[in-house]
Parts: C-alpha cells; structure tokens; sequence
C-alpha cells in the first residue's frame, strides 16, 4: 500500500509530511530553573542534573505529543533579579511559571552557607510525603506533565501577590556583598 499525502489527512510518512508548518503548531512549554549557585551548591547542582535527566526521559515523548520545551536557565545572583523572577527559595523549578513545589520548606544548606560565610536556608521538596533536598525526577517529570496536560488549573497564587523579598535570600545576597569587600 502506498502512503498518500494530502491536506485532508496526514499520513506521517515522513517529518514534514502534509503540513510544513507543524513546528508553528506546537505547544510551548517554558522551563525556568532558578538557582543561587552551580559551582559550589549541591542542591543546585544536583537539581541541574535531575531537570537534565527528566528532560532527557520526556523530550522525546513531548515532542512527538507537539509540544516544545523552552528551558530558562536563571542565576538569581542578586537582588535585583530576585524581585524580578519573585524567587522565593533555591533551587525553584517552575512550569509555565508554575513552581513544582507550591510548599516552600527550607532548612540549613551547608554549601550556600559557605558560599556566602554565613549560616543560609535553601529548599527542601516534599513528594510523596518525604523530604528531599533534591528534588527526585520522577516530581519534575510529574510537574512537567502535569502542566502539559492541564492537570494543574490552580492558580499560581505565590507569583499573584506582592513579592517580598524572603529574608533568608536577603541574608545570602547581603553575606555575598560583604564577601565581595
């Protein structure tokens, strides 16, 4: 049998098949990865990789489904771009600007404390109902899909109201200056 295009149907025998303009129609999907520091941090670092390999699990899958995934690597090195992107703690994964963790537990980061020579706070992720100070892959590729699919209609409410800078990342940016004397 031999496959026939033409602009009623598509028949997918071969990329580019029937419609040219099928990249166009995907379905843009933003990955912001916020983090303090990938040189010294282990909970950034290891949330780097964690997001690499989930996007390394899923890319394929989503980009057959039409969608396209734009990651935005962010370095929230000050305080100026911690207004900016309303980081709330390090590291922040966030979906179409949905944090994968609405929750934001913190407790003491031994890495950022001796980045900045100060005791500092970073973020835990709760999934399952465990703790973890990286976030495991199977919760980034949940959020992912999550979101994707339309699973998650609530609103992002922490991106929605007046942002304040959390003391905790005060502390870290302020350590950082003074370091810098």
């Amino acid at each position: 049998m031999e496959n026939s295009c033409n602009e009623s149907s598509c028949c997918s025998c071969s990329s580019g098949c029937c419609d040219s303009t099928s990249e166009s129609k995907k379905t843009k999907v933003n990955i912001d990865f916020l983090y303090l520091d990938l040189t010294e941090c282990e909970r950034c670092m290891g949330t780097d990789l964690i997001l690499y390999e989930s996007l390394l699990d899923i890319t394929k899958l989503l980009d057959a489904a039409g969608v396209e995934l734009i990651i935005n690597k962010i370095n929230v090195n000050s305080e100026a771009l911690a207004i900016k992107y309303k980081f709330v703690s390090s590291p922040t994964i966030r979906i179409n600007g949905r944090d994968i963790q609405m929750e934001v537990k913190e407790n003491s980061c031994k890495s950022c404390g001796d980045l900045c020579g100060d005791d500092v706070n970073c973020r835990v992720f709760i999934y399952q109902g465990n703790e973890y100070e990286i976030p495991p892959k199977a919760m980034v590729i949940e959020g992912i899909l999550k979101e994707v699919y339309g699973v998650n209609q609530q609103k992002n409410e922490e991106l929605e109201l007046d942002y304040i800078l959390p003391e905790n990342l005060k502390k870290f940016y302020d350590a950082m200056k003074l370091k810098q004397i």
